[in-house]
């Protein structure tokens, strides 16, 4: 029997950005949209506030792009703040080039198993869903969902009884299944 897990996003991860009021290097979105249009042009950013001194940082989105060029619907989500749509251009990989950024996604996720974990079993086949493009590491996902310590995971990968198609050991933000054996 198949058993689905989820690793879903509890909140907008930290951008990895140097501050350049402060020595920081982490910036929290807060989901809000500048939107700045000059004729037939418009400029699109999304605003992150330092997370110790407070210093706006502006991430471009659109840049001096044509108005017609862009969907109503997107013009309206943007004017009305949508989280969900900040949520979306924060996994954008061309967003994230553009601005040279990288995201911090620790304490913004969870993993959802769908209820108690049956070790009791002789074989355990999970099947493992990103909701969104979180690196977590799949030793931390099989020790928080069954139960067991890391190094009792990694013991169990080594001894060829916690196997799947891709490799265990790394980081992983795609979805991917595992058999664990007693």
């Amino acid at each position: 029997m198949l058993t689905s897990w989820a690793v879903m996003p509890t909140c907008l991860p930290l951008v990895r950005r140097r501050c350049h009021a402060c020595t920081s290097d982490r910036f929290r979105p807060n989901g809000k949209f500048r939107v700045n249009a000059h004729h037939k042009r418009i400029d699109v950013w999304l605003l992150a506030l330092c997370t110790t001194c407070g210093a706006t940082a502006d991430l471009t989105v659109l840049e001096r792009t044509q108005v017609r060029s862009v969907r109503p619907e997107l013009l309206d989500r943007l004017h009305a703040n949508d989280p969900s749509l900040a949520a979306e251009l924060l996994q954008d990989p061309a967003v994230l080039r553009r601005n040279r950024i990288g995201l911090d996604w620790a304490g913004a996720w969870r993993l959802d198993t769908g209820g108690p974990v049956h070790l009791d079993r002789e074989a355990l086949d999970v099947s493992v869903r990103f909701a969104a493009r979180i690196p977590v590491r799949p030793v931390r996902l099989i020790a928080e969902g069954c139960g067991l310590s890391r190094a009792e995971v990694e013991r169990l990968i080594s001894e060829g009884r916690a196997v799947a198609a891709v490799r265990l050991t790394g980081k992983l933000s795609g979805d991917f299944t595992f058999t664990l054996k007693r």
